[in-house]
């Protein structure tokens, strides 16, 4: 099957999910103050009249992993709020291949407001829950809401600042680094168990692909920071951060 074909159907496909998975009415105000990311998530700054306004243009959607709610290169039409779960986000090359460049997390925000295309597609890695909005009329309330502004400029910046961050970790840092690095991120980002373990939403050929280093590598690095006792495998994916602070300093380079 033609590459371009396969990726229209299965954007077509994706789509129809989404709008099949949007309920008939906004997220609702008693959703609204159940909501786990409340105080982190884009509308943090918003009084409860004010939420209650945006919730009316938004819709609660739940993700299975795997699937895409936006695709490069298409018109914006959407932009979300991340309730739960973990997402990617990838472009591709000029052959097709995929490029992963980046991760969200619960209370992260996704889509391009104020513009005309996407400039990535976002997956769910996991099962996922967002509050989706229509990129239009959450471009409308926002100029109405200089609080939210505010909160997208923050977010703006603060996205500008790992993104240079990141170009330091492939430019400069050697592999155990890169690893340590992301160990690091996820370990504060993704939600624990009990025992402490987190489930890694990156396959290694993901993590691979998003360090820059081959998957013999990155699976040599997690095999060495298991012996030396600064991480606990548990099951496929699973990860149990056994020694903070020296993890912490193997990814600023003290080995």
């Amino acid at each position: 099957m033609d590459m371009r074909f396969d990726l229209a159907q299965r954007a077509q496909e994706d789509a129809a999910f989404v709008m099949a998975a949007v309920p008939s009415r906004g997220c609702g105000g008693q959703y609204c103050d159940r909501c786990e990311v409340r105080d982190q998530a884009i509308c943090a700054d918003l009084d409860e009249k004010q939420r209650g306004a945006l919730n009316r243009i938004g819709r609660r959607v739940s993700l299975q992993a795997g699937q895409t709610v936006m695709w490069e290169g298409d018109s914006s039409t959407l932009v979300a709020n991340v309730i739960e779960g973990t997402l990617k986000l990838s472009t591709s090359t000029g052959d097709g291949r995929e490029q992963i460049v980046g991760v969200v997390y619960a209370s992260d925000f996704i889509g391009r407001p104020f513009g005309a295309r996407t400039p990535h597609s976002v997956t769910a890695l996991t099962d996922a829950r967002l509050c989706l909005y229509p990129r239009g009329a959450f471009d409308g309330f926002a100029r109405e809401h200089p609080a939210l502004e505010h909160r997208l400029l923050q977010r703006t910046l603060d996205d500008l600042d790992r993104t240079r961050a990141w170009m330091l970790l492939l430019g400069r840092k050697n592999a155990r680094e890169k690893v340590a690095t992301l160990l690091l991120d996820m370990r504060r980002r993704l939600r624990a168990d009990r025992d402490g373990v987190i489930e890694l939403p990156l396959s290694r050929q993901q993590i691979a692909d998003v360090l820059g280093l081959t998957i013999e590598t990155v699976s040599r690095q997690i095999g060495d920071l298991k012996r030396m006792g600064v991480i606990a495998l548990a099951g496929r994916r699973g990860v149990r951060v056994v020694d903070e602070e020296r993890l912490e300093g193997m990814a600023e380079g003290e080995h």
